[in-house]
């Protein structure tokens, strides 16, 4: 069901009733009757990264921004541990708003979750950038990411806040941008224990590798030059995997480039958006 809209100090937003009765929150945005892009935020923040991004790219798309389940305005509860079921949250949403086919962009979670999108609804997909992710953690990453969400538990969100801005964002952007680190680190803060728990264990049992050979559509690979989250190697191992997809490397950047680097994004979405086109 399409529920009704919500405003809100970041705009209008749209509430979806998926299959296991979670609502899921978008925000629609861009030119009806251009092409539609969809866009996956990272862990433990909402749609609001993208927001210098759809600026760049109103004119070129009509664009939804959607919160994934268990952050932002959407539910919290049911939680999953399956990234299967964040594949198929997007794919019910698109289904409410009758949109066919789209061109993804995920960062960093939201680029494993296009990858379980795509897997599960190759068809759908006209074109994908993924940022600052990975198809695979590595063999530890169960316990890496167990780990992450029992020290959230212990020692609270705020104790990780510091370091988390750090890991997002390089040193000449943070001390230039403070209001935008503090805009973001009150969004990780405010997130429910339980569904950061259930997101961190998600992330950790993901392994989409077997999924990338298949990917038939235009790809590209963006990850910041400084990423300490998903490194430069994690991407060109993506890159590698996926037929025909690029890589960029974007120089003194770090996890978050679609906030960090914006114009580059937005530029880099938008050569996605006209490669599906043809």
């Amino acid at each position: 069901m399409l529920q009704q809209e919500t405003s809100t100090m970041d705009g209008h937003y749209e509430f979806v009733t998926v299959s296991d009765e979670a609502t899921i929150a978008f925000r629609r945005y861009g030119t009806p009757g251009k092409p539609r892009l969809l866009l996956i935020h990272s862990l433990a923040l909402d749609g609001s990264i993208w927001t210098d991004v759809v600026s760049g790219l109103k004119a070129q798309a009509e664009i939804i921004c959607i919160d994934c389940r268990g952050h932002g305005w959407s539910s919290r509860a049911p939680l999953s541990q399956a990234i299967e079921r964040y594949a198929n949250d997007i794919a019910e949403v698109l289904d409410k708003v009758g949109w066919d086919k789209v061109v993804v962009a995920g960062c960093s979670m939201g680029g494993c979750i296009a990858q379980a999108f795509a897997a599960r609804h190759p068809k759908r997909v006209a074109a994908m950038t993924l940022i600052d992710t990975t198809a695979w953690y590595g063999e530890k990453a169960p316990q890496e990411w167990r780990a992450r969400a029992q020290k959230a538990r212990a020692e609270g969100l705020a104790s990780m806040a510091a370091f988390q801005a750090t890991r997002w964002f390089g040193d000449r952007f943070r001390a230039e941008n403070p209001r935008k680190i503090q805009e973001m680190m009150e969004i990780f803060v405010r997130n429910d224990l339980d569904a950061y728990e259930a997101i961190c264990i998600m992330l950790g049992n993901a392994d989409l590798r077997s999924a990338l050979a298949g990917f038939h559509f235009p790809v590209s690979v963006i990850v910041g030059e400084e990423d300490y989250a998903t490194p430069v190697e994690s991407a060109r191992q993506l890159a590698k995997a996926i037929p025909g997809a690029s890589l960029t490397i974007l120089p003194g950047a770090r996890h978050l480039t679609p906030i960090e680097c914006s114009d580059v994004i937005a530029d880099a979405i938008a050569k996605m958006i006209e490669a599906a086109a043809h």
